[in-house]
């Protein structure tokens, strides 16, 4: 088994280094963690070549980013390499909440079935990237350069020059766009004189990774104010590989150095151990660190031609695991539509709409986050009553459960407000979540060779699809309509009358004949009971900042 964490890329020197001028790539990114790793994939699967630059040769240390979403694994679906994630990983969807030493309430993330992917899976961070990694290495169109360091950069009208250090010296790059995914102390951040905004929260958690032989149930426990940690928050949950993670809430007076000392950390362990009855199991602890944490945004994600996603341009606190899993969505929109102005399928001015809409994202993630954070952490003594006083009432009222915060857990924002989402008409009336900026729903359909397949499997990896639903007369019309539209839809059908596809028809709330269409990222942007070559052209061209 390859042990991700003690990988060490090498170094190769690169012919553009001896370049008499400095070489023109179309692409460059920064930063190769999950976010630039991501994109890279993305952009390649799209036939755009890009160059991956990272100031390291090594992959992150400890589990760090360790929950993925659903919406993440679908990504990775399409990326090909989701299988693997979910493999390795440990898939849950229930949730424990306990108050002091009594559990209030459980909760069930994926309590409907139809979902080829779990709620969520934890696995930790270096097998994310490990896999990328290997990924990307599969597709030529990559370049992947380790112990690359951005050191300086230069914007133009027609792109960037950048200044690259190497352990052989410094050399120049040309690039037509620049995504700076080089994380929360991002250097082009910094390079260009942008900073992010927001709220430094005062308090220090420990985290620690440790293995152990306690057989439990694979479940989210969250304590406030335990008996065994009293006054403060504990949260564990399970890995791949026998491990554990704990997280200890510390607050703002405690000592990083000595809170990371394993003589310190094992008391807190045990105590836990004990508390929920395994008195006496042997645990070791592989790795640990004690973090503090800001909820912050830069003001706008493009500055010409470099546009900055994951934590480079926003960061949350850990609670609701939405750092990693709005990095990938953020790579997740921004890759088709960087491939589609690079083509010149779409005008410049859908990159733009990149930065309104990850901007949007930010902002509910931010707002989801510090809710959590000040439910958690409480910082008056008002505060701390009312939070008490909502746990007590949990355990007998259904209503207070809505109002804990442990973390709501990420979920995609709804980009309704987009402007390259086309409005439902007046005579189509829609039912259900699938609203024009929403990603669409999984469910199980049956493929055109019989067999039962999932909805986002059949989509398109790269290109606009069509989901056509129902047979007879009204889907015949909109077949057609499809076909005389003049662009290259990718159409799945959708026949909900046999059996396996009724989920698929009661979550798009279809009747024969309708029409979704998805963008390449799998957002809803438009939809019809009945849509005209017309309609669809013009969708389209919405989608593609034409209109």
């Amino acid at each position: 088994m390859i042990d991700y964490q003690s990988l060490r890329f090498d170094y190769r020197h690169h012919t553009d280094q001896d370049a008499s001028r400095p070489a023109h790539h179309p692409v460059v990114i920064v930063g190769a963690g999950p976010v630039g790793l991501t994109l890279a994939i993305d952009l390649a699967l799209r036939e755009v070549p890009v160059v991956l630059l990272d100031n390291d040769n090594t992959l992150s240390s400890g589990s760090r980013a360790i929950c993925f979403a659903k919406r993440t694994l679908e990504v990775f679906d399409r990326l090909g390499c989701g299988d693997r994630m979910v493999d390795k990983g440990v898939s849950w969807h229930v949730g424990k909440v306990f108050f002091h030493d009594e559990q209030v309430y459980r909760f069930d993330l994926l309590p409907e079935p139809g979902h080829e992917r779990p709620a969520f899976i934890n696995l930790q961070q270096y097998y994310v990237e490990g896999y990328l990694v290997e990924r990307a290495a599969a597709l030529p169109l990559i370049d992947l350069r380790w112990n690359n360091k951005v050191t300086g950069i230069e914007q133009r009208d027609d792109g960037a020059a950048l200044t690259i250090e190497t352990p052989e010296g410094e050399y120049r790059l040309s690039a037509g766009h620049v995504a700076a995914c080089d994380g929360s102390r991002s250097n082009l951040r910094q390079l260009l004189g942008q900073e992010a905004k927001g709220r430094t929260f005062r308090d220090r958690f420990l985290i620690a990774d440790i293995t152990m032989d306690a057989d439990l149930p694979t479940e989210r426990r969250f304590w406030f104010d335990p008996p065994f940690h009293p006054g403060q928050s504990v949260l564990l949950h399970k890995q791949a590989d026998g491990m554990w993670r704990v997280d200890f809430q510390l607050g703002w007076d405690a000592d990083p150095v000595e809170e990371r000392k394993p003589e310190n950390i094992t008391p807190r362990v045990r105590a836990l151990l004990d508390s929920i009855g395994f008195e006496g199991v042997q645990f070791q602890i592989g790795w640990a660190s004690v973090y503090t944490f800001a909820c912050q945004r830069m003001e706008h994600f493009r500055h010409g031609r470099v546009l900055f996603a994951g934590d480079s341009a926003h960061g949350v606190s850990p609670f609701g695991a939405r750092g990693a899993n709005s990095g990938v969505q953020d790579a997740d929109n921004l890759a088709w539509k960087l491939a589609a102005v690079l083509k010149g399928e779409a005008p410049d001015a859908l990159l733009d709409s990149y930065a309104s809409e990850r901007e949007y994202a930010a902002d509910e993630n931010i707002r989801h986050s510090t809710r959590a954070t000040d439910f958690i952490t409480p910082k008056s003594e008002v505060s701390r009553l009312f939070r008490d006083a909502v746990l007590e009432l949990t355990k007998r009222h259904a209503f207070a459960r809505t109002l804990v915060n442990s973390g709501r857990l990420s979920v995609p924002a709804v980009l309704r407000d987009s402007p390259l989402n086309t409005p439902d008409a007046d005579a189509d009336a829609f039912a259900g979540a699938m609203v024009p900026g929403a990603a669409a729903a999984d469910a199980p359909i049956v493929r055109a060779d019989g067999r039962i397949g999932w909805l986002l499997r059949e989509c398109h990896v790269a290109r606009f699809t069509a989901l056509l639903f129902g047979t007879g007369e009204a889907a015949e019309r909109s077949l057609q309509a499809l076909k005389s539209c003049d662009f290259p839809l990718h159409v799945v059908r959708v026949e909900g009358a046999t059996p396996g596809g009724e989920l698929a028809v009661q979550r798009y709330d279809a009747q024969p004949g309708t029409v979704y269409l998805l963008r390449p990222d799998q957002h809803v942007c438009a939809r019809w009971r009945q849509p005209t070559a017309e309609n669809i052209r013009a969708a389209i061209a919405r989608a593609l900042a034409k209109a």
